[in-house]
């Protein structure tokens, strides 16, 4: 799943092969069924677009309107036949005078449209790992200078904040097995690692 531009290029669905040719507005030739994704998206009908909620935000479900297409990558040096089909998947929220973000997947053509949004809105929940990582855990703190320390590092790490999101889904935050976490995660100095605090 990656965000592309609205002027991307893509085939029409169901071209079989390239047609006639014109010329396009910069002054190349290109086929008559290649236009951009922005395009495909004014054109579609209502029924295409569907309101789809993805996760609960702080004050209610977060949910926007979605249209999805399947469509070859466009290219004017090449036949829609030379791509594979992929998921196009638009955001046209209510209000808005057009559609403000597309993405491309190669997702399996029998995924829900649910979850092709759910994986499309997961950029948050990445950013969120990362700063845990590198504010509680210390993936930021590493002072060496090679490469394989830095790997070791970053591997230690992450296995730290998987061991401790894990730990978290199944104790709760007032819990009675709180202090025996806390307890299991003492340093033998008395000391809790800075990673011990996600789990509170």
């Amino acid at each position: 799943m990656a965000g592309i531009q609205s002027s991307t290029l893509v085939w029409l669905p169901g071209t079989p092969k390239p047609t006639r040719t014109r010329v396009l507005k910069n002054g190349r030739r290109g086929q008559v069924d290649l236009i951009s994704a922005k395009e495909l998206a004014l054109g579609l009908g209502k029924k295409a677009w569907r309101t789809i909620q993805w996760r609960e935000g702080s004050a209610a479900w977060l949910s926007s309107r979605f249209a999805r297409v399947r469509v070859r990558v466009g290219h004017r040096h090449q036949p829609p036949q030379s791509h594979s089909e992929e998921w196009l998947l638009i955001e046209w929220p209510e209000g808005e005078s057009e559609p403000t973000r597309y993405w491309l997947s190669t997702l399996p053509e029998g995924i829900s449209f649910h979850r092709l949004v759910d994986v499309a809105n997961l950029r948050w929940r990445i950013e969120r790992d990362y700063q845990e990582l590198k504010q509680e855990v210390g993936l930021g703190h590493f002072e060496g200078r090679g490469w394989r320390g830095f790997h070791h590092h970053a591997t230690m790490s992450i296995a730290a904040y998987g061991f401790l999101i894990s730990e978290r889904e199944t104790i709760p935050p007032s819990g009675p097995g709180t202090a025996a976490l806390f307890k299991a995660l003492t340093l033998p100095n008395g000391h809790r690692p800075r990673g011990a605090a996600i789990a509170a």
